[in-house]
């Protein structure tokens, strides 16, 4: 046989020289749960995981810099007393978010800070955005005033120091209204990361305990994406792109790396995809059952979400993978 596809195979130095996708601590975004206390939490539905204090999240986001990871993205566990159904502790110059923004930029100046732009942490109705019950007894999601608050919640953000808002509600013409709000308030510098094709996924559990933000009533699909379509994705895609979005991201991520491969082939901007708490759930429990090498499938899945066309991965893995591929 003349043709061998096994030479370039036969050894770590050949399959190094003729890998056609790289895994790296910079493709790497932190989500980092943060709450109000003063210890930090072990979070039972997401093992390794953790809701962090103000000095543990300091330390932790230290660590993970330190490893080459440069961004985390902030997800607050909002006390219930805190919440209300005009959601306005979202927008509070010295609530939760604010203050670590400002904690971390001013201890970690390098890292590249990420806040979440949605209202579920804040909303007593548990939903992304602003809720209004209808004769009938149904809920109705409210798209143009919740887009209102949102505006008022990045400029928030914003005005802490947040280097990229990420809008994570699936509102219309959210990130247009951003834009305008943040450019006019003299932000023109801070980025937008749109959650651009978010879908109605049952993976998103675990994260729903870890925050305690579940819908207290209905569900989330009047306004995240249906699983089903991938054509939808590419239409709400474009029209971040036309409204000023800077990067756009798929979620979740592993179960759909075909959409990640169709967003990348239709924008010229930065994706991102997130591996969410229900795939790294999956992973963790087959892991300590002993049926799989934890390790090994992280990081495999992590390289398939890369070579579908992510350029940066959101993954509760980021800080440990950042080690492995250290080592």
């Amino acid at each position: 046989m003349h043709i061998r596809p096994r030479r370039n195979r036969k050894s770590p130095a050949i399959r190094a020289l003729v890998a056609e996708t790289s895994l790296s601590a910079s493709d790497f975004i932190y989500p980092l749960f943060i709450h109000e206390g003063t210890e930090d939490q072990d979070i039972a539905s997401m093992p390794g995981c953790k809701r962090w204090s103000l000095e543990g999240l300091l330390k932790e986001a230290g660590e993970a810099h330190a490893l080459g990871v440069p961004a985390v993205v902030l997800f607050p566990a909002v006390s219930e007393k805190l919440k209300t159904p005009g959601a306005e502790e979202a927008w509070n110059p010295d609530g939760l978010v604010p203050t670590a923004v400002r904690a971390l930029k001013e201890a970690h100046p390098a890292l590249c800070v990420i806040t979440d732009v949605a209202l579920d942490p804040y909303n007593s109705a548990g939903h992304d955005g602003l809720v209004e019950e209808q004769e009938d007894g149904s809920l109705e999601i409210l798209n143009d005033e919740t887009v209102m608050a949102l505006c008022q919640q990045a400029l928030c953000h914003a005005e802490a120091g947040a280097d990229v808002v990420s809008p994570s509600d699936m509102m219309d013409g959210r990130v247009a209204a951003i834009r305008g709000e943040l450019d006019d308030s003299g932000y023109e510098k801070v980025s937008i990361l749109s959650y651009s094709a978010k879908y109605a996924s049952a993976f998103y559990g675990p994260f729903r305990g870890a925050l305690d933000s579940a819908p207290k009533a209905g569900d989330k699909k009047t306004y995240q994406m249906d699983p089903a379509n991938v054509g939808e994705a590419l239409r709400e895609v474009g029209l971040d792109e036309g409204e000023g979005a800077d990067m756009v991201m798929v979620k979740p991520a592993g179960p759909y790396l075909d959409v990640i491969a169709r967003v990348r082939e239709s924008t010229v901007l930065p994706v991102a995809a997130y591996q969410v708490s229900g795939e790294y759930l999956m992973i963790e429990s087959a892991a300590a059952s002993g049926w799989i090498d934890g390790r090994a499938v992280a990081l495999e899945s992590l390289m398939g979400i890369k070579r579908a066309g992510a350029n940066m991965i959101l993954t509760y893995y980021a800080k440990r993978a950042a080690e492995w591929l250290r080592e």
